[in-house]
Order: structure tokens, then sequence, then C-alpha cells
């Protein structure tokens, strides 16, 4: 028969594993929760419950943050939508309708009616793409005494030399790619519609040529990014279908580099086949500034061998417990709450300063968002301590801390970004498009996706119409004959171009 203090043992050690239990059936629930919110759920982390609104104070509920606290949520209100205005620059086609001669006569006692005005109403119209053929006639020209001096006016170079494709139709297949995200296939059968036929191998060999053509301003905005005081950066996968060593379901990685100074916007996509640091190396090998990036760990090596500022991403923080929140029982507030109350009140601050001067954002971040990242790192200490590491919030908490210095980096001067948004919004056209065209085919082919992306994002950021821009491009490039003709065909240097 046992003993009681070994019954005491047993009962101890029987209660150890049921709270064990417990708590991995809370996570498996955790996790379900979450999986099931990937994937039917809304994919905004806009808060639309009203609880962001329960910790504007963060600070003043740090002590009762443990406990559940009942929420009411506001009633949704529908915005009224705004009438569809027509651009006063399109041109304009006038139908006009007139009366019959029967009725231009007034039916009370028979007086021809005086035309007194018109009433205007507008409708927008469309026609289908035209598509024409440019006729190069190379006027010919020879000596009638001594008939041996024949000469023939040049042809301008071409983007693809003795090819069918213009600059126009070039320019056209590249921005129904690259900006509406329109998969070669589909393309072909729109020229099929309109009564041409191409194959999707020329398209193809189109777009990798084209990558190679705008290599040289490539080149030069990547110089510019080295000059730059900050950069941001990011990656996603990418698949490739032909590579070397490597099977066709492999990930492969697009990586993007973005500028944050107005006066030169920059978006700088480059292909990769894989994800380690030589790639940021390679990217970043003259850049000394700061670095705004996630919490991959693969910027270490060049953040260390350039001494980089390396700066943490306050969005990727916040996701985390956003994440947190959602495993809430409903209707509950929590210590994700308590996180994204400081948070928010981080971007309140950065909201109020932004257009400020930098001296000015500077001792705004001083003197405001540096006692509330006091009270937070505070209330972060004590969560850590009761707070399960496995569970979604745990992993949260202990995201926070362990980017903790990179994420207050951004305190230390006006000019630094709070978050690496810039990155993540340039990346997501590309991601936008691999959803619709799914891979490439080769390195060719992701390297010349990777050189296009730029030029397009970039002249985007420069409030350049792709179309316009690109066309003046693929006419003008394989005309320049220097450095300075090169120079002038960058987004920020070009005149702006209408479609």
């Amino acid at each position: 028969m046992s003993s009681p203090a070994e019954l005491i043992s047993q009962i101890k050690r029987l209660e150890c594993e049921a709270d064990q239990k417990d708590q991995r059936i809370k996570l498996l629930e955790e996790l379900l929760r979450l999986q099931r919110h990937q994937q039917y759920g809304a994919s905004s982390e806009k808060d639309s419950s009203g609880q962001g609104q329960l910790f504007n104070e963060a600070e003043d509920s740090c002590d009762s943050a443990d406990e559940d606290a009942a929420v009411s949520v506001p009633a949704h209100t529908r915005k009224k939508k705004k009438r569809v205005s027509i651009p006063a620059d399109l041109p304009r086609e006038e139908i006009v309708l007139d009366l019959p001669e029967s009725e231009k006569v007034c039916p009370h006692d028979g007086a021809e009616l005086t035309y007194i005005g018109d009433e205007t109403s507008e409708q927008l119209d469309i026609e289908p793409a035209k598509i024409k053929v440019l006729r190069h006639l190379r006027k010919k020209y020879a000596c009638p005494c001594c008939e041996k001096h024949l000469i023939t006016a040049a042809k301008p170079a071409q983007p693809i030399e003795k090819s069918i494709a213009s600059p126009g139709l070039l320019a056209y297949v590249t921005v129904a790619k690259y900006v509406d995200a329109l998969p070669l296939y589909r393309q072909i059968n729109i020229f099929k519609r309109i009564g041409v036929e191409l194959d999707r191998t020329t398209l193809a060999n189109w777009m990798i040529k084209m990558g190679g053509l705008v290599q040289p301003l490539i080149n030069l905005m990547r110089e510019t990014c080295a000059e730059q005081n900050v950069l941001h950066m990011d990656e996603t996968p990418l698949q490739v279908l032909c590579e070397p060593d490597k099977t066709a379901q492999s990930q492969s990685y697009m990586w993007v580099i973005a500028t944050t100074q107005a006066s030169v916007p920059v978006v700088l996509f480059h292909y990769s086949p894989g994800r380690g640091g030589d790639t940021p190396r390679e990217l970043l090998s003259d850049f000394k500034g700061a670095l705004m990036v996630d919490g991959y760990e693969g910027y270490n090596a060049v953040c260390v061998e350039n001494t980089l500022t390396r700066l943490g991403c306050w969005a990727h923080a916040r996701r985390k417990f956003i994440e947190a929140q959602r495993q809430q029982p409903k209707g509950k507030s929590g210590k994700a709450d308590v996180a994204l109350g400081f948070i928010q009140k981080l971007y309140a601050i950065e909201k109020q300063s932004r257009d400020k001067p930098l001296n000015e954002r500077l001792d705004i971040r001083q003197q405001q968002s540096s006692q509330v990242v006091e009270k937070l790192r505070k209330w972060l200490e004590k969560a850590l301590q009761n707070t399960p590491p496995k569970t979604t919030l745990g992993k949260a908490l202990h995201y926070l801390n362990n980017q903790w210095p990179r994420l207050v980096a951004y305190l230390e001067d006006g000019a630094l970004p709070i978050d690496n948004n810039r990155a993540e919004n340039s990346i997501r056209p590309f991601v936008i498009g691999r959803k619709n065209w799914l891979f490439a085919s080769s390195q060719a082919g992701a390297s010349a996706s990777a050189n296009l992306y730029s030029l397009i994002e970039t002249a985007k950021a420069n409030d350049l119409e792709p179309y316009a821009y690109l066309k003046q491009v693929y006419t003008l490039l394989p005309q320049a004959q220097s450095l300075p003709d090169i120079e002038a065909l960058l987004p920020w240097n070009i005149k702006p171009v209408v479609g």
C-alpha cells in the first residue's frame, strides 16, 4: 500500500500531466481557430470591432489587463458612395438629338417653337483595342551620272531588330502582364479576338529581351539606392520551373528594395534562387545607411559587415498581436488588446508628425513616443512571465521582446520609418500578378520580370503612366549613345508622358 507521501506525489504528477494536456488542447484549439480565420476570415488588419478604442490610454489598463472585459460592438454604418465623375480632359463626341419638324410647333396656338438651348448628359464609351501595321518606307537614292553611289535612309534602332513588334506593342504586352496581371496565354486570346495570331513563346521571348534592354536603367537605379540614407527591403516566394540542381516544386525568391525619399522614389526588384544572406550582401554591397526589414535573420550578415543600422517593423509586431486578438473569446479583450493599444498610440504620434520637419518629428518622438515605449516595455516584461510561450499571444510577446532594440531604433532619428510598409506595398503588385501567372518558366524569365517590375513600379511611384513611359523607353533606349542619354530616361528625369 502506498504511503501518504507517495499518494501526494502521484496526485501532483497527475495534476501536472492534466495541466500539460489542458495547455496542449488550448494550443491546438487556438491553432485551429487561426487556420480557419486564415482560410475563411477577412485578411484586413483593421479593427472593425471597436476594441482598439478600449486601450487608447493603454498604460492606465496595464494592471487590470489580465482580466477579461466585456466589449460592446458598435453598429455598422454604411458609407454613401460617391457618384462616378467623368474626367474633363477626355475627348467628347457630340450626339445631337433634335425634335422632328412636326413637333417644332406649339400644340396650343400653332406658333413655331424657338430654340432656347440644350439639355446635356454624358456617358462613358469605349472601343476595343485596335491594332495597326507600321510600314517603314526607307527612301533610296542613286547617282544618275556615275551610277556608283547608292544610299538608303537609315532606320532608327529598334528594341528588337528584325521583329514585327513595335515599341508600342511591346509596351502594351508588358503593361498587360506586369500592371494588369494578365498572363501571356490570356493575352494570346485577346489578340486572337481582334484578328492577330501570336503564340505564347514569342511573347515570352519579347519580355525576356525587354528585361535585358532596360538593364542599363536598372543599374542606375541600383546605384541610386546605394546613395540613400534609408532603404526598405523585403522578399517573397517565387516558383521557377527550370533552375539548375533544383526541382520544379522548390521555392526561389523575389526581393524588393524601396527608397523613402520623395525626391527619388525607387522600387527595385531582384530575382534570386535562394533566401540566404548572400542576396542582401549583393544588393546592399555599397549601402551604408539604415535598413528597414522584418525579423528575418538573413539580413544580419550584411548589417554587421556594412555596419548598417537595422530597423524593426512595428507593423509586423502589430500583426502578431492581431492574430492573438483573434484567438480571444468573441466580445472579450485581453493582453493582445493592451499591446495593440500601445502600438496604436505610437502610430497616432507618427500620423500627427508626418508632415513636420525632421528635427520637429525627432523632438516629438523623443518626448511622446519614448514615453509610450517605456511603458510598453514595463508591461511586456510582466506579460512575458505569465504567458505560455507556445501560444499565439506568447509568440507575439517573444517576437516583440526579441526585436525590441530594432523596433525602438527609429526613435533616434526623425528620418527613420516606423515600419516596413513601404516595401510591403511595393511588392504587392508582384504578389497579385503571381496569383495569375503562378510561376516563371526559366531563370531568364524571372530576371526579366524583376527588371520590368522595377521599371514599372518606379514609374508609378514617380506619377508616370506605365504604358506611355515604357513606349518612350522602348523607343529611345535603343538609340541612346551615351550615359546622359540613358540617365534622361530614368523615371524621375523623364518628362511626364500621357498615353
